[in-house]
């Protein structure tokens, strides 16, 4: 029967006996009959703090809220924000802990920020002496395909930190351990491992029930188009927020729908096909505008190369409007938020052409792919 880490915690017991357990969650921390790893950690450990990443504990904030210290009313537990101004847990917040556990699903892609909460607080764990664990859970874009390129770390920052491709094929219990070994973390790393669990196997197999890891990613096949479509977050198209199927859709009142469809359908792009469609933003990009847009509809999930997929649709798409727009950086002197999600400047700069970009995802595809299996927990 397959098992997350969190519902394998009985074997690993003797690790919590007599200490202090802090958590990193959201809600998707839970087990199979959504029991909160708040509440089993409450029942099994000394549980005296929680620690809240982008979107919450609860998951009721939307995309970029900051987040102030508060106290949790269900345990009465101190949560301590770790998307305010402390992206990094403080001595302060980590002194009365003997253990700081993490247990958050992961949607696979490079510029989901939770991955990142947990390397900051893996540095933490390291600076001031704390066992790290790491409820592992499944990868649900799968653990075997690759794709992307390698973030130059010219670009590093939240929404990518480290040389890694957009689709990086590990658990987050393996992403971990990279980030331990291969970055220099070096904190004392436990991962709680699935059982049950295979290499080959994604969300689309796994009989476990999803939980929307944030607000914009509400369903297992959004952690696909995710990976297609967020680089439009860097420019003036609307990436689907404020509509049924964020990710899925893109779009602007100006767009020219048919003509990027054409210009699509011709670059036989895998496992994917596109449909026109218009929607009205309820927030963010063109709120309670009119957008023409293209939904991107999936119908092979292991032949879809959705990184592929995105930097095809942005490059039609920014070429063929002159509406078209980079968004600039947020603060002066940043990069670009197009070039954050990139991890490189090619796509806004335009310095390679297409074929340019395909062979450059193949070459750091294949590099990265040889690199991440001594990671491999599981087969």
């Amino acid at each position: 029967m397959f098992k997350v880490g969190i519902e394998n915690i009985d074997l690993y017991l003797d690790l919590f006996k007599g200490k202090k357990v802090g958590l990193i969650t959201n809600p998707t921390g839970v087990d199979r009959n959504f029991k909160s790893t708040i509440d089993i950690l409450k029942e099994k450990t000394e549980l005296v703090s929680l620690y809240a990443p982008e979107h919450g504990v609860r998951g009721d904030l939307q995309a970029g809220v900051r987040l102030e210290n508060y106290h949790d009313e269900e345990t009465g537990c101190m949560v301590y924000s770790l998307y305010g101004q402390n992206k990094k847990p403080s001595y302060e917040m980590l002194k009365d802990i003997d253990i700081l556990c993490f247990d958050i699903q992961d949607v696979g892609a490079r510029f989901y920020t939770f991955i990142y909460t947990m390397a900051y607080a893996m540095m933490a764990a390291k600076e001031f002496n704390k066992k790290f664990v790491v409820f592992d859970r499944p990868n649900p874009v799968g653990g075997v395909e690759v794709e992307g390129n390698i973030l130059d770390l010219k670009y590093r920052s939240f929404v990518g930190y480290y040389p890694l491709v957009q689709r990086y094929g590990l658990t987050i219990g393996e992403l971990a351990m990279m980030f331990n070994d291969a970055y220099d973390i070096g904190c004392d790393l436990e991962v709680v491992k699935m059982s049950g669990y295979q290499r080959t196997d994604d969300d689309q197999k796994i009989d476990f029930p999803w939980v929307l890891p944030s607000p914009n990613i509400p369903t297992k096949s959004s952690t696909y188009t995710y990976l297609a479509t967020c680089y439009f977050e860097g420019t003036n198209v609307s990436e689907g927020r404020g509509t049924t199927k964020p990710f899925s859709f893109v779009g602007a009142p100006w767009l020219k729908s048919n003509e990027v469809i054409a210009k699509l359908n011709r670059a036989n792009l895998e496992g994917v096909k596109f449909r026109k469609l218009y929607f009205t933003p309820t927030f963010s990009k063109h709120k309670d505008d009119l957008c023409e847009g293209i939904e991107v509809v999936v119908t092979n999930y292991k032949t879809f190369k959705p990184v592929k997929t995105g930097f095809t649709m942005l490059h039609y798409i920014s070429n063929m409007h002159e509406e078209f727009k980079f968004l600039p950086p947020y603060k002066e002197g940043m990069n670009p938020m197009i070039d954050l999600l990139n991890g490189d400047d090619f796509m806004r700069t335009k310095r390679l052409s297409l074929e340019e970009i395909y062979q450059k995802l193949d070459k750091d595809s294949k590099a990265f792919k040889e690199m991440k299996g001594k990671y491999h927990l599981y087969d």
